[in-house]
């Protein structure tokens, strides 16, 4: 069983969801299937099927976060330090193209979302800055092709 690398923050936004997935939406699933089941034949009720299809997809969601959580391998990066470029890193980049400014941190598979600048250990854009230091070049292959950016600043916090 892998550890899982994650930030203390995004280690405590896991066990809120499991929390509200548990505690919240079960009993809200469970009164719409008692409802459901009330309005008589089972084998065309769609909101019982629908009520139960949730219920599915849920205690999945529980089972996978509970995984998570259990294999949590959680990194405090206000402990880290350095000039190079690591996991939970916030990284400032400058587009050699476009001119344009990018700050992405480098967090866990769980935690990553790239519309927050959160973006996963395992990502291209992650493999390609670790190791690297402030003035270094990266190139990065993407999806829809190479993209080069320089590095402007290294913080951890």
């Amino acid at each position: 069983m892998d550890k899982v690398p994650m930030t203390a923050s995004g280690f405590a936004a896991l066990e809120a969801e499991l929390k509200h997935r548990q505690q919240v939406e079960r009993q809200r699933i469970i009164t719409a299937i008692s409802e459901a089941r009330a309005l008589g034949d089972l084998s065309e009720n769609a909101e019982y099927h629908a009520a139960k299809e949730a219920q599915s997809l849920n205690e999945g969601r529980i089972m996978e976060l509970e995984s998570l959580i259990g294999r949590a391998d959680i990194i405090d990066v206000s402990k880290l330090g350095g000039d190079t470029i690591k996991f939970g890193a916030t990284v400032q980049l400058i587009d050699d193209d476009t001119e344009e400014e990018k700050r992405y941190q480098i967090v866990g598979e769980p935690e990553a979302d790239v519309r927050s600048g959160k973006v996963s250990i395992g990502s291209p854009i992650a493999r390609a800055l670790i190791g690297k230091k402030v003035g270094d070049s990266v190139q990065v292959n993407t999806p829809g092709g190479g993209k080069s950016y320089e590095v402007v600043s290294v913080s951890f916090r």
